[in-house]
């Protein structure tokens, strides 16, 4: 009798494990089917192009990406809640815009400027929370007019491009960091800072609980006594914030400010979230995918330039192959967990 009850004990317990173990294999599939997608293409390019295999290869990927990659974390927060930020983009180029003016037009010191830029992307990011929140409009509405009346900024501070020549500003552009033979530039260690602190707070804070169970069902959040307000404004501060560090970093790369710069960049930095496996509809997604949704833009872009006989417009063809069938592969997942 003793035997039969614990193995009923074990059956049970094996029959309880079952669902929660089908279940973190289809949280995790996208994120392994972003990782295999990367896999496949640096071996294809590897194999197809001379020096493609080269780590520099790699590293340059993430230089000439991490401006888009902080912006994609921002994102990445907004996403969970199922919300949308089309104004990223125009932030990164008035934050460019604003940088260059004062410090090219109007002398202030970089001490004063780089505080500055980044206060005015988290209350643009606060405001346009508060909107979504206390005025019950859509995200795509509240953040489609922040993306006009920023990009609209830039125009009023000037029409023209604006170069920089700040001290500071040609130091961080030009500094790189050596090891091994391989370098990357201090824009790469700013954005992976930026990853580590954003995971650590997705993981392991109230906030980040709070942002899962938003994008799960606020309905059911509300019930459960959480901030479902003061969620969804934080997540857009956190991603107005983070447009302006991009665009911050896109001054860098750039040393200018103009009201073209990130042109479409909103476009790219959801499709960075979405193939790095997070759902549009919110509540699962792991920080880890956007980065390697990054790197997959990365490479198709590099794949390109390797290849030399095909248009840029390749690019978004790409991309919207992969958006596609991601969309997809969220869709069959969702299937399958209801």
């Amino acid at each position: 009798m003793i035997d039969l009850g614990e193995t009923k004990t074990g059956t049970s317990t094996a029959g309880a494990a079952l669902p929660r173990l089908l279940d973190a294999r289809r949280r995790y599939l996208p994120v392994l089917a972003t990782l295999a997608l990367l896999a496949l293409m640096y071996g294809l390019g590897a194999v197809n192009y001379e020096g493609f295999s080269d780590t520099q290869v790699l590293l340059n990927v993430l230089i000439d990406n991490a401006f888009l990659l902080v912006v994609a974390v921002g994102m990445t927060f907004v996403i969970l809640t199922g919300g949308i930020d089309l104004s990223v983009g125009a932030v990164v180029a008035l934050t460019t815009m604003i940088s260059a003016s004062l410090l090219e037009q109007r002398g202030w010191p970089p001490g004063v400027v780089l505080p500055l830029v980044l206060l005015i992307g988290a209350a643009f990011g606060f405001a346009m929370g508060c909107v979504i929140h206390f005025f019950e409009i859509q995200p795509f509405i509240a953040t489609l007019a922040g993306m006009f009346l920023a990009r609209g900024l830039c125009y009023v501070i000037s029409t023209d491009s604006i170069p920089i020549t700040d001290g500071f500003w040609t130091t961080m552009a030009q500094s790189k960091l050596r090891a091994g033979g391989f370098f990357v530039s201090t824009s790469v260690l700013i954005a992976l800072v930026v990853v580590l602190g954003a995971a650590y707070v997705l993981a392991y804070t109230r906030l980040g609980r709070d942002v899962y169970a938003v994008g799960g069902s606020p309905q059911s959040a509300l019930l459960m006594g959480l901030p479902v307000g003061r969620t969804r404004i934080a997540v857009y501060t956190i991603s107005g914030f983070c447009s302006a560090l991009g665009g911050v970093l896109l001054s860098f790369y750039m040393l200018s400010g103009y009201g073209l710069h990130a042109t479409g960049l909103e476009l790219d930095a959801i499709a960075a979230v979405v193939i790095g496996g997070t759902l549009l509809t919110g509540g699962s997604g792991y920080l880890f995918g956007t980065v390697l949704g990054v790197l997959v833009l990365g490479l198709i872009q590099t794949i390109i330039t390797f290849q030399g006989n095909l248009s840029s417009w390749w690019t978004k063809i790409v991309i919207g192959v992969l958006l596609a069938a991601f969309i997809l592969l969220q869709r069959a997942v969702s299937r399958r967990a209801s």
